[in-house]
């Protein structure tokens, strides 16, 4: 199958033209959506530029990125993570392209978007302010890859303004493909990050960078605060090894490697110049062989600092965590010990059948999707939630339950045990893109619940874990009726319809039997109803306005499809009294479930309201009817939710009859099939 890539290429070839990008086009919106633009943009191709761009410099090993006049500086950091590590970055920004001829003007990245790798398509026509590069540029070299890899970006976010509001972890996220996780150094005096925890996440397929976020906005677009020791805030320098430098006295002074991504884009004076920095006095307490030892490790751009340094410099690790496929193809991570398990969810919270919310909605929070977490020994878990919604984000976070002490585990966790049991692990709740949290476990089994802070918003999502023993499975519950007999076959002498909309004692109880003298005054000469008499009947017999509105003409049809077995469109005075019984007992689950206003049904309580009256539905089948009965305002009224249930039952009852052999397996021809599907 040829890509889009190819085809872009070849239908370019043909006409003799180079490519535009329509669905990202060369226009002031591109650029910022919602506010003005500060400066009028002019879209240049790279020939236009400079005499002789390149795509990717291969013959300069150094990264000489900067923002430009209106780049971003957590882009260029980002970037420069990338950069140093060779495997990773050519997935990124895919080698095998040029501005050689035949050239098309049109490349291709590829990023991690919406829980998979996407490939991205733009053209090469790039914003300028007098003829320079606006945004992202190289400083030294004619190279163009991240002007193009920075349009790519921001088509999936919109527009170049949209990446404004990025932040750091989530870009290391897109262009990585790993999950991003924040930890503090230091809380208050305490230092929370000790040299074991160093050894170990240097010992996994993990990028490991610090960097200074003391929360305020610290750097201006192509310009950061430094330091009285050179270290620049808001740059990510990345954490390359760690040793022990053994004095002349005897003692041993633990050091971490790191590396500034950013050195050839900062002035000489602005390097590191702490102890044990390249001029140091610091190296006077060591031996000539020891220095010689310790200085050959570094390479470009990299210097010792002492762990205590560190831990009173930084204030965060900020991580990359690399499943074993995608660290495959970054040769720094080959020789690690200890490789990350990756198990990914795609799912989504639907208004009415998954979006239940948060803990603080302990109607609906059982509705969010439930995933069962089975570790087979104790470990360290990584567990990220990222949502898709890019330009309108919700608050989300998640919920991680211990499992352990519950057995018969057979679908989705009722509205009970949530009530019954406490959390075991609760996230932060924000609207970044991805929120992601490290738990140590014990061998066993676990709940974790992504949920939005409220119910009834809708977005896509992926969860995933990483762990080294650990299976993730969805619950979901089977489809099936709960009730035997079924109700609609059960009858009473009399019926009670309550008479108001509010959920007490005010009603009117009588007879069916003074119904009996209109129904015969409508019925045929053989003493039966079409669904027209019987709307007729039901508008004369039912006590209100609202309980009235079960006489529309759709129910009326269905209740006449139900019960008539001769398929003559007609009942009898016996099926009308089942009927009536039955819409009494229903009205009286439908008023249980409206707490807050009487008569309105919220969609998030569907799924249980229809459990009381007899039917488990699968999130599947519970999902069609939300979308065929839910209104605008995500609730239902009392004729939608009589109409699922004539729509449930007749659906059960046609597969009864075909289920002749009890197997819960039916064989119908398309004549019957579509037959089924007009009868319900």
């Amino acid at each position: 199958m040829t890509s889009s890539y190819e085809r872009i290429k070849s239908e370019c070839k043909q006409k003799g033209v180079l490519w535009e990008d329509e669905d990202f086009p060369a226009t002031q919106s591109s650029v910022f959506y919602h506010q003005t633009p500060p400066f009028t943009f002019q879209w240049k191709r790279p020939h236009e530029i400079v005499s002789n761009p390149v795509f990717v410099n291969d013959a300069s090993a150094q990264f000489d990125i900067v923002p430009g006049k209106m780049g971003d500086r957590w882009l260029v950091s980002c970037l420069g993570v990338l950069y140093l590590s060779k495997g990773l970055f050519y997935r990124v920004v895919p080698a095998d392209q040029n501005f050689d001829k035949p050239y098309y003007g049109v490349f291709r990245f590829r990023l991690w978007w919406c829980g998979e790798w996407l490939e991205v398509l733009v053209d090469d026509r790039l914003p300028t302010i007098n003829g320079k590069l606006a945004f992202l540029q190289a400083q030294n070299t004619n190279s163009f890859w991240p002007g193009l890899l920075e349009k790519a970006y921001a088509k999936l976010h919109g527009s170049y303004e949209a990446l404004k509001y990025g932040t750091l972890l989530d870009g290391l996220a897109d262009l990585t493909g790993g999950i991003t996780e924040s930890i503090s150094i230091k809380v208050d005096s305490n230092i929370l990050i000790r040299p074991p925890l160093l050894h170990n996440l240097l010992d996994t397929t993990s990028i490991i960078t610090c960097t200074i976020n003391n929360g305020t906005m610290t750097q201006i677009r192509n310009q950061t605060e430094a330091l009285p020791n050179g270290i620049h805030v808001g740059i990510n320098y990345r954490l390359c090894s760690m040793d022990k430098a053994e004095t002349i006295m005897g003692d041993t002074v633990q050091l971490v490697r790191l590396r500034n991504p950013l050195a050839q884009t900062l002035s000489k004076s602005s390097n590191f110049n702490g102890d044990w920095s390249s001029f140091s006095n610091s190296w006077e307490r060591v031996t000539m062989n020891e220095r010689n030892r310790l200085i050959e490790q570094l390479d470009q751009g990299e210097f010792w600092m002492s762990f205590f340094d560190m831990t009173q410099t930084f204030t965060h690790l900020e991580c990359v965590h690399l499943d074993s496929d995608t660290a495959r193809d970054e040769p720094q991570l080959a020789d690690k010990s200890r490789r990350w398990l990756m198990r990914l969810y795609q799912g989504a919270w639907k208004r009415g059948v998954t979006a239940g919310g948060c803990r603080n909605n302990p109607d609906s929070f059982h509705i969010n999707p439930q995933l069962q977490l089975f570790l087979s020994e104790k470990e360290d878990v990584i567990i990220s939630v990222n949502q898709h919604s890019v330009l309108e984000p919700k608050v989300i976070g998640f919920t991680v339950y211990n499992l352990n002490s519950v057995q018969n585990i057979n679908g989705c966790l009722s509205k009970n045990f949530f009530k019954k049991h406490k959390s075991l692990v609760n996230s932060q709740y924000t609207n970044s893109r991805q929120i992601s949290h490290r738990c140590s476990l014990d061998p066993g089994r676990y709940l974790i619940m992504a949920t939005t802070f409220e119910p009834a918003e809708e977005a896509s999502f992926s969860v995933r874990v990483l762990g080294s023993t650990i299976r993730l499975a969805l619950l979901e519950t089977q489809t099936m009726l709960l009730l035997d007999p079924f109700p609609l076959l059960n009858s009473n002498a009399k019926i009670t319809i309550d008479s108001s909309n509010n959920n007490n004692n005010n009603g009117i109880s009588c007879s069916t039997a003074q119904y009996e003298p209109v129904f015969m005054q409508l019925a045929d000469d053989q003493r039966t109803l079409n669904c027209f008499d019987l709307q007729e009947l039901l508008e004369a017999c039912l006590p209100n306005d609202y309980i009235r509105s079960c006489a529309s003409i759709d129910v009326c049809r269905q209740v006449v499809c139900l019960m008539d077995k001769t398929n003559r469109g007609r009942i009898n005075f016996n099926d009308f009294n089942k009927f009536m019984i039955n819409l009494k007992t229903w009205w009286g689950v439908f008023k249980m479930h409206t707490k807050e206003k009487s008569g309105i049904l919220k969609a998030e309580r569907l799924r249980d309201a229809l459990f009381d009256v007899g039917f488990q539905l699968s999130t599947d089948n519970i999902s069609i009817l939300i979308l065929r009965y839910m209104r605008r305002d995500g609730t239902l009224r009392l004729a939608d939710f009589i109409s699922a249930i004539l729509h449930l039952t007749m659906a059960f009852e046609l597969f009864k009859a075909k289920d002749t052999n009890q197997d819960g397996i039916i064989s119908m021809g398309m004549t019957e099939w579509i037959k089924s599907v007009f009868m319900c």
